[in-house]
């Protein structure tokens, strides 16, 4: 079986050159754009856009994606079926796991989710539609780019429907770059939304290039107002240094996540429950997104203490294992691996627990505190710590590669370190369990989805007034 990638209107297929490339297990045919090509895409959505998408409510943008998630939500639509059937074999993550993950991950798209989004940023949503009384005085009108280009990377299935959801809400025209690693969700979003909502169809694109390949990314720089690049903090820095110096870039590059666990978590009671949550949040996608515990901070003076919860988190692995088997590795990765725990085991006083094929690892670690990050696939660095007040200042030399905090902790205690890790760079404060699964409206890396995309018109309170004077009713 073949399967076609992107999604291109303005261009027939026919007309281009495809690549067929070996993505996981899946034969897909690759559009190989050249910077013309682009370039007439993007003027094309860009009118597109401006025609069709622009003068829509948003409240009607909102009704089409809502329609389009709710058919990806159907096992028994087509386009979910081939979800279910080729991502996992795409990535190489268990079926079942993407299963019951893009499950959960869709639901944030729905329309409630998707006015969370918008109240989150917008004090009056309407603001996107019309002007809009402000606060200070006058009235503002937020406008988002003509052209929005999305640069996305990353093997997670779904994750570049986040923030084409969020151009698709400031009604900018959306051009996003597939991430090689799997090209095909993007594209069949793309495809759902045209059925539910033709208005919609020619006002965003997908695209592909293989890394590296300067002409297409410069033609789509050159011709969007905002670039969203994903990726590795090297592979933005190039993408950064071909930006024109007065046109925008948002960067989202490599972060680094842990985990937190009281003393009032490690009771007899509750510990085995709190290893089984840390335990899913280490399992899912193989810690392959940013928001992944690296390290698990343990609290000593529970019942239960460090060592021995590192040995429940040992057994939860395990259990996820057998339940979500994780998917095959690159020998880059296993090696990666197995220089990761040698390191853990000549560390002093350090204990290792882990599967005798290698798909789990557990370090413990009673005496070295050193902030680092774990091998990845489910590997995970237990250190106790004698307060978790202490924390903070362990990671704060890394504020810079900062991003979520799982914590298992009272609410007074949970609010009073939330604080102490917000001062050193932590953007997110999440449950065990939900590290990997952030909430609508959640505030990617600390800024905004929606506000960092539109420009603000405004209309000064004292332009109205000197209107008044000029109207046919003045005496």
């Amino acid at each position: 079986m073949v399967e076609r990638a992107g999604y291109l209107p303005g261009l027939a297929a026919d007309a281009l050159h495809w690549r067929a490339e070996t993505c996981g297990a899946v034969e897909v045919l690759l559009p190989v754009l050249g910077g013309e090509q682009v370039t007439a895409i993007a003027q094309h959505v860009r009118d597109q856009a401006q025609a069709r998408l622009r003068s829509q409510p948003v409240g009607r943008i909102v009704d089409a994606i809502d329609r389009a998630v709710a058919r990806l939500l159907d096992r028994r639509d087509p386009y979910r079926q081939r979800m279910d059937d080729l991502l996992p074999r795409v990535t190489g993550y268990n079926r079942e796991m993407v299963r019951l993950g893009l499950t959960g991950y869709l639901k944030t798209f729905r329309k409630p989710e998707l006015q969370r989004f918008l109240a989150e940023d917008f004090a009056n949503p309407a603001i996107l539609d019309d002007f809009q009384p402000l606060a200070k005085g006058g009235f503002g009108r937020a406008f988002g780019p003509r052209v929005l280009a999305h640069i996305w990377a990353g093997n997670v299935p779904g994750l570049p429907l986040w923030s084409l959801v969020a151009g698709l809400l400031v009604k900018a025209g959306n051009i996003g770059k597939a991430p090689s690693a799997e090209p095909l969700f993007a594209g069949w979003f793309a495809q759902v939304l045209a059925e539910v909502e033709p208005d919609l169809a020619e006002c965003l694109a997908v695209v592909w290039w293989r890394g590296g390949d300067v002409a297409p990314e410069a033609a789509l720089i050159q011709q969007a107002d905002l670039v969203l690049g994903y990726g590795s903090n090297e592979s933005l820095g190039a993408i950064q240094s071909r930006m024109p110096v007065a046109k925008r870039f948002l960067a989202y590059g490599h972060k680094v996540s842990f985990a937190m666990v009281s003393a009032a978590a490690l009771d007899a009671a509750k510990a085995s429950a709190t290893a089984r949550l840390a335990a899913y949040d280490v399992a899912r996608y193989d810690q392959q997104g940013c928001y992944a515990p690296h390290m698990l901070f343990a609290e000593r003076g529970g019942a239960v203490p460090p060592q021995r919860f590192a040995q429940f988190l040992a057994h939860e692995l395990a259990a996820f294992e057998r339940k979500f088997p994780r998917r095959p590795l690159t020998m880059a990765e296993a090696s990666g691996i197995a220089a990761w725990r040698h390191a853990e085991e000549m560390t002093p006083g350090g204990e290792v627990f882990g599967d005798p094929h290698g798909a789990w690892t557990v370090s413990y670690q009673p005496e070295d505190s050193a902030f680092r990050p774990s091998g990845l696939n489910r590997t995970i660095r237990v250190v106790a710590v004698d307060r978790l007040a202490d924390v903070p200042g362990i990671v704060a030399p890394f504020k810079a590669l900062l991003q979520t905090v799982g914590i298992a902790a009272p609410p007074r205690d949970l609010f009073r370190l939330a604080a102490a890790l917000g001062h050193v760079g932590v953007t997110r404060v999440a449950a065990l369990g939900d590290m990997t699964a952030p909430e609508a409206g959640w505030h990617h890396d600390g800024r905004f989805n929606l506000l960092d995309l539109v420009e603000i018109t405004e209309i000064d309170g004292r332009a109205e007034a000197a209107a008044d004077r000029l109207a046919s009713y003045v005496d």
